[in-house]
C-alpha cells in the first residue's frame, strides 16, 4: 500500500504533544482586537488541546506527525 500524504495545511496548524494529544492554536487573534479585553487577548495566545470530537479527523490529515 502507498504512503499517505500529509495534509500540509493541517501540518502547519497542529502539532502532537509528547503524550500523543494534538495541540492547536486559538482563533480570533488576528484582527478586530480593539473591542477584546487585554485579558482575553492574552489568553488567546496560549495553545490548547484539540477536542476529542475532532481528533479522529485531524489524525487522518497528519498521519506521521
Amino acid at each position: 500500500m502507498p504512503k499517505i500524504k500529509t495534509h500540509r495545511g493541517a501540518a502547519k496548524r497542529f502539532s502532537v504533544t509528547g503524550t500523543g494529544k494534538i495541540k492547536r492554536s486559538r482563533a480570533n487573534t488576528s484582527h478586530i482586537l480593539t473591542p477584546k479585553t487585554t485579558k482575553r487577548k492574552r489568553n488567546l495566545r496560549k495553545a490548547t488541546i484539540l477536542d476529542q470530537t475532532n481528533e479522529k479527523a485531524i489524525r487522518k490529515l497528519i498521519p506521521y506527525l
